[in-house]
């Protein structure tokens, strides 16, 4: 039987991040190492099916984001900054909505639009998959399909950083 809080978390649509932590206490959760070869994802977006392995051959930053997340509110202007200044050279930002409630992320999509690719995760298999510990998380995806980077949270002073480490991973022409 959950605790009062546990369930007023569930109540509040916390489910994916709740099961996050949940596994990670139980050590079911998988952590994602620079090196490996990232997890497959397949999810539904507002234009269809997401798959990370569709995106081989691209630069791939991975972000997971919920509509709850200040720190997630204030990402989406750089990766709409991102997508618009690199994706021509090759990369593809890709954000995943952990939120349990699909409306929850479309309300925040209206208010913050994305001119990047949007899938949703109400089950929060993905973030699982990820070890995902906190909202926003990146996973920079070399073309080769291998993970280059895992920086979470997003602050104003590390967008340079994050960016360089754009720039250096693009696919070379």
């Amino acid at each position: 039987m959950p605790t009062p809080f546990l369930s007023r978390l569930l109540r509040a649509g916390l489910r994916p991040l709740v099961a996050l932590s949940l596994a990670g206490a139980a050590g079911v959760a998988l952590a994602v190492t620079p090196g490996e070869a990232a997890p497959e994802v397949q999810l539904q977006g507002p234009g269809g099916p997401v798959q990370l392995a569709a995106l081989r051959g691209k630069l791939v930053y991975l972000d997971f984001w919920a509509s709850w997340c200040g720190p997630c509110k204030q990402s989406f202007p750089w990766m709409n900054e991102m997508q618009a200044k690199y994706g021509p050279q090759g990369l593809q930002v890709v954000a995943v909505s952990v939120d349990a409630r699909p409306a929850d992320a479309e309300k925040f999509l209206a208010e913050v639009p994305a001119h990047f690719t949007i899938a949703f995760d109400p089950k929060g298999q993905s973030p699982k998959t990820y070890a995902i510990k906190g909202m926003p998380t990146s996973v920079l995806i070399g073309p080769d399909g291998k993970v280059i980077q895992v920086h979470s949270g997003f602050r104003a002073d590390e967008r340079a950083a994050l960016e360089q480490a754009i720039v250096q991973a693009l696919p070379k022409r």
